[in-house]
């Protein structure tokens, strides 16, 4: 399979997965405070948002490559 195909295939997954679930979360842990052999962190948890229209694009550009990459110059 080309690379091409393989980068195709890589868009439409992603953008089928950004379709369904629309965001993702992560956590971060930073480092507020160290005093001698104490240490303070904190665990933040982020969101982030997938636009639909990212998704769409994801989805028509891997379906473009799909075909470009199916032709034979």
């Amino acid at each position: 399979m080309s690379s091409i195909k393989v980068v195709a295939l890589l868009l439409l997954i992603a953008g089928t997965l950004g379709l369904v679930y629309g965001q993702f979360s992560y956590t971060k842990e930073t480092q507020q405070a160290k005093i001698g052999p104490l240490e303070l962190s904190v665990k933040e948890s982020e969101t982030v948002n997938i636009p639909v229209w990212a998704g769409i694009a994801a989805i028509i550009a891997g379906g473009g490559l799909l075909f470009i990459g199916g032709q034979k110059i």
